[in-house]
């Protein structure tokens, strides 16, 4: 499945920076095609669902909330 994202571009001293809008993930590079595609890499590295190496614990904490 393809998906299309909004990319911020700006030049930051000798890099230029990648920011896509949707979602918090930026990345750079020495030029703007560079930078695009660096987030290119990023966005779907981010949207790369998760392979757990082990099983996680899973435990239930109690919490008093409220006035006492």
């Amino acid at each position: 499945m393809t998906r299309r994202f909004t990319a911020h571009l700006w030049r930051e001293g000798d890099l230029w920076v990648a920011q896509c809008l949707e979602v918090d993930v930026a990345s750079q590079g020495e030029t703007e095609e560079e930078a695009l595609a660096n987030l290119k890499e990023a966005l779907e590295l981010y949207h790369e669902p998760p392979t757990p190496s082990r099983v996680p614990e899973v435990r239930t904490v109690e919490v008093e909330v409220g006035a006492i």
